[in-house]
């Protein structure tokens, strides 16, 4: 109790500090509000965000601030006049229109200038309004702002309207952000028009009348706002109010614009470059919005806007000198890029229901098979006498044609993780619909389906696997006549798999950070292909039409272009495997990989061939310790794979980090509540997401979309074919048999529908 006395007393005397030193300061700042000097306001800054590192007291302090603005209207004015001449010291338009906008730089442009920033800093240009955020926004209070209630932003700036007297002071700062104005609309002009964006828009001659008519809008709204609200000696007279909604109309013409795009990106394909335009339009046209806004007649939406805005140059003034930044903003645009395309791999890595699963299973087994003997392969290359290039090049043809090899016959390879599953992760997750824990709920379930069929396709991969390197290693002793691998070999394969003695465990990190990066080829360079038509291009390639006859060209370049992704992620992948031990060597660094397929076929090489070369078998414990090093090896396969392609997705879809713990509760609940399902398929399949039983994704479709909002249900009160049938028993034998017959073909149409999702069995 006392304790809790002693708390309280202390908190009464802190806040009692606080008042009074903040009074202090607002006092202060009245009297020199002509003269404004920033180390007055940096003070106020200081006193509100010290001890503010919870949500609580951020809110707290902010609220004794408030009441005594609201309590004394002079400590108010003096502090909107202070702002107002301190601002008014400083360039202003390149803060409204660059901070918190994407930069037109390349990522290693943006890189090397923050390199060359952090070794020899820029001269500060004390003119720069950005200069006086950077110096009032420091890194070390970086969350405060974000810790307090909007509600308190708002109110603050009710308390601090400018004073009659003010007039000519807010007009200069109109002016300056008319400027902004017109250099975003010139800039979104200019984007829009751009020759790489031309050529995804839907429809480019109307499109791109948008962006031409934003600039004759700007202008005649600039003119028309500097005539009648910028002269000081009309303040008496009726002024008509600037109208921006034709500006508004044109700029959310764009945004559909730039949704349509997206929505078409699948068909279309996408660069970087024009991904990073888009955003940029994004941006840029929100920006605008809120200028605009800030100059309305509209004095809620005026504040309201005024908040966003403050906050928005707050996140740009931090960012701005942050390699974090530049690397979270350049992979978030790696993962729009990936996210957005439609991968026409095809390989499908999401099973729902037991004839996808039992699909699954069969792939993974043929995947398995050319495992076996792939594994083998590389076994024996090891014994190859040949320099350190000649080993990495080996390995890495082994591995990336044996990978392509399998996608062509139609298997697959556990634990991949391609951009189709990260596109189906981010289908589940709608920007624009739905509420966030339902979409959440959803990804939940998607998670638990994703994990049971990289279950199923492991499963596949290593029952095949195994016997067909048991196999290989009797043949080699009994036909052959001696042991497939040496004693020494079979001993180095039986330690590579211990998870205690040796690094196992990071080695199948690496790996499972490769299957990521095979996915995100497989996205890039699905893109590429429907960016660059490059199967039209291989049907009007001349060459290729003089010597190739026309059906098998057709068949060639649809293959080309429906599987160049999954060829060169399944390539590349390879070299990857093939190529780290032996870059690991060269820079004197633990680098290797380890896969669980191709883990569970060394165990049987290791084990047999122990035997083999000494005759006894190894003891039980190398045995289960090698067995479990197969299965961790396989967890963190998948951990590492699964969990870099779900934070892509989710990236791309802007779910917060702490969102995260969320979905690991649903995902945990699920696994405690009902385990079969990570293992055995359900025996109702979840309808979480746009995807079908073999895991395709199903892109929104418009005129889909429009037709399922139109089809109505039938009505409840409808009577069923068995009492439809009851109540024509009174008819003659062939009206009845006409009536059955009438019932069976509406079902059947009703099967035949294309967007029924139901199976409805024929009337018997």
């Amino acid at each position: 109790m006392t304790t809790i006395l002693n708390n309280n007393d202390n908190n009464n005397s802190t806040v009692i500090t606080l008042q009074r030193e903040l009074a202090r300061i607002l006092q202060e700042i009245t009297d020199n509000q002509s003269t404004p000097d920033v180390k007055i306001f940096k003070q106020l800054l200081d006193n509100l965000r010290e001890n503010s590192d919870d949500e609580s007291s951020a809110n707290e302090h902010m609220s004794i601030f408030v009441r005594l603005l609201r309590e004394k209207k002079a400590w108010a004015d003096g502090l909107s006049v202070f702002l107002l001449n301190l601002i008014a010291q400083y360039r202003q338009t390149a803060v409204y229109t660059d901070m918190g906008i994407l930069s037109d730089e390349s990522f290693l442009s943006q890189f090397h200038l923050l390199l060359g920033q952090r070794i020899l800093p820029p001269v500060p240009d004390d003119k720069e309004l950005v200069t006086l955020f950077h110096l009032l926004f420091n890194k070390k209070n970086h969350e405060w702002i974000k810790l307090i209630n909007e509600r308190w932003w708002l109110e603050l700036v009710l308390l601090l309207n400018p004073p009659v007297g003010t007039e000519k002071i807010v007009n200069q700062l109109k002016q300056n952000i008319l400027k902004a104005i017109v250099i975003l609309s010139h800039r979104i002009s200019g984007v829009g028009l751009h020759a790489d964006m031309l050529k995804v828009f839907p429809n480019p001659q109307s499109n791109q009348h948008t962006f031409i008519e934003i600039n004759h809008e700007v202008r005649e709204f600039i003119e028309h706002y500097e005539s009648n609200h910028l002269v000081e000696d009309n303040h008496a007279l009726p002024v008509e109010p600037a109208d921006s909604s034709q500006i508004f109309v044109l700029t959310d013409q764009a945004e559909v614009i730039l949704q349509n795009i997206r929505k078409r990106i699948h068909k279309t394909g996408i660069t970087i470059r024009t991904t990073n335009m888009l955003v940029r339009l994004e941006q840029s046209i929100h920006r605008l919005e809120l200028l605009l806004t800030l100059l309305s007649s509209d004095r809620n939406s005026q504040k309201k806007a005024l908040v966003e805005l403050i906050h928005t140059l707050y996140e740009g003034s931090y960012n701005r000198g942050s390699f974090k930044y530049l690397f979270s903003i350049n992979t978030a645009l790696l993962s729009r890029k990936v996210t957005e395309n439609a991968s026409k791999v095809g390989e499908h890595y999401i099973s729902t229901d037991t004839k996808g699963y039992q699909k699954m299973y069969k792939k993974a087994a043929i995947g398995g098979l050319l495992i076996g003997f792939m594994a083998s392969l590389k076994v024996l290359a090891g014994s190859l006498d040949v320099a350190l290039f000649g080993v990495a090049f080996i390995y890495s043809m082994i591995y990336g044609l044996g990978f392509v090899l399998i996608h062509i016959v139609g298997g697959t390879v556990a634990t991949k993780q391609p951009a189709m599953t990260a596109d189906a992760i981010a289908s589940t997750i709608s920007e624009t619909t739905g509420r966030k824990a339902g979409q959440m709920t959803k990804l939940a379930e998607l998670v638990v389906d994703i994990l049971r069929t990289q279950f199923i396709a492991i499963m596949g991969n290593i029952s095949i696997a195994m016997p067909i390197a048991l196999g290989i290693s009797l043949f080699w002793y009994f036909v052959i006549g001696e042991p497939f691998t040496s004693i020494k070999k079979a001993d180095h394969l039986l330690h590579d798999l211990n998870p205690f003695t040796s690094l196992a465990i990071f080695h199948a990190a690496i790996a499972g950070v490769y299957l990521y990066i095979s996915g995100l080829i497989a996205g890039y360079y699905d893109n590429l292909a429907v960016h660059s038509r490059i199967g039209e291009r291989l049907r009007a390639h001349p060459k290729l039409k003089s010597w190739v006859r026309p059906d098998r060209l057709e068949r060639f370049s649809h293959f080309i272009e429906s599987n160049l992704g999954a060829i060169m992620s399944n390539f590349l992948f390879g070299v990857f495997l093939g190529s780290t031990g032996t870059i690991g060597i060269i820079l004197g660094l633990p680098l290797d990989i380890r896969h669980i397929a191709f883990s569970s076929a060394n165990f049987i090489h290791g084990i047999f061939n122990m035997y083999a070369n000494t005759g006894i078998v190894p003891e039980i414990g190398v045995i289960l310790v090698s067995l479990f090093g197969v299965i961790v090896i396989g967890m963190i396969n998948l951990l590492v794979s699964f969990s870099l392609a779900l934070v892509t997705a989710l990236r791309a879809r802007n779910v917060k980090m702490f969102e995260w713990k969320y979905l690991f509760g649903l995902v945990s609940s699920h696994f405690f509540n009902q385990p079969s399902d990570f293992f055995i398929p359900r025996k109702e399949p979840m309808k979480y997401a746009l995807i079908d039983n073999d895991g395709n994704v199903i892109y929104f479709d418009d005129k889909h979309e429009k037709h399922e909002k139109t089809e109505k249900p039938e009505p409840k009160s409808e009577l069923s074919p068995a009492e439809k049938l009851a109540k024509v028993e009174k008819l003659s034998q062939s009206e009845i048999d006409e009536k059955k017959q009438a019932i069976k073909d509406k079902a059947v149409e009703k099967i035949l529908e294309p967007n029924n999702h139901t199976n409805p069995k024929l009337p018997k």
